[in-house]
């Protein structure tokens, strides 16, 4: 094989995968997310809360759950709300995230993150949290339908 030709095929391949995640990207599906999560700890942590997840006409009530480690003392409770994109059906947005976090909240403070599961659901959220909280940490949170 010449160089030429391995430098076409070496094209049309890269041409090819990108047009294939264009097409999985058109096929994403968009729905609206909001949430209250209620977080508290002092070292390990816990969160838990409830929030609906609309596409169309449909809404979907979510339950959330999870735990946290690292440096953490307090207690606050966060409203979000944003978009889930995912492929196939909503029910793929059910599913573990994890996050790494940094912050602080006295009183109330805006908050901004995206978190993305195993079955590639991205969650591109905003909101604000309220309470007493100092946080370096890790976290899990699973996001399940009811």
């Amino acid at each position: 094989m010449t160089s030429s030709s391995r430098l076409r095929a070496t094209l049309a391949a890269t041409v090819m995968l990108a047009g294939l995640g264009f097409s999985s990207a058109a096929r994403a599906d968009t729905c609206s997310i909001s949430f209250t999560v209620v977080k508290a700890g002092f070292v390990v942590g816990g969160q838990g809360g409830s929030g609906t997840l609309r596409c169309g006409d449909r809404s979907y009530r979510i339950s959330i759950g999870g735990l946290s480690y690292g440096f953490m003392i307090g207690a606050s409770e966060t409203r979000f709300r944003g978009t889930a994109t995912f492929n196939g059906s909503p029910r793929s947005v059910a599913g573990v995230y994890g996050a790494g976090g940094a912050g602080a909240a006295i009183g109330r403070g805006a908050q901004a993150i995206v978190l993305a599961n195993q079955n590639g659901a991205v969650l591109a959220l905003t909101g604000y949290q309220r309470g007493l909280q100092i946080n370096a940490d890790l976290s899990g949170l699973a996001l399940s339908m009811r």
